[in-house]
């Protein structure tokens, strides 16, 4: 198992930026892949952006594409996701995800990943 604690979320208005940070402790972080997901009030989790174990792939939501980007640093056992050009409807609980499977596909199934982190709120004023 790998514990995740993500970090980094808070109040911003819209147009702004804010930088989220996912920790990875015990088992090898580099043999993962990571999602980011997100659950808004009386929504269901969706996928929002994932990366590959050497962090050559990455993948997006349509709705966050060319405003997020999502990066890591293996040797920090660190994944990032950059937020750019928040909007509103970004406003909800960050979460990130390990996944271990060989052949990790599709990034956007959360019943996929083996490990969640706690969450960290995002909110985004208008």
């Amino acid at each position: 198992q790998v514990q995740l604690v993500e970090s980094g979320g808070g109040l911003v208005q819209a147009g702004g930026s804010l930088r989220l940070s996912c920790a990875a402790s015990g088992r090898t972080f580099s043999n993962s892949a990571v999602g980011w997901f997100r659950q808004a009030p009386g929504k269901e989790r969706e996928f929002v952006a994932g990366i590959s174990r050497s962090g050559v792939n990455t993948y997006y939501a349509d709705s966050v594409k060319g405003r997020f980007t999502v990066s890591r640093d293996n040797a920090k056992n660190t994944v990032y996701l950059q937020m750019n050009s928040l909007k509103p409807e970004d406003t909800a609980v960050y979460y990130c995800a390990a996944g271990f499977s060989a052949g990790f596909s599709p990034y956007s199934d959360s019943r996929r990943y083996d490990s969640w982190g706690q969450g960290t709120q995002v909110t985004v004023s208008s």
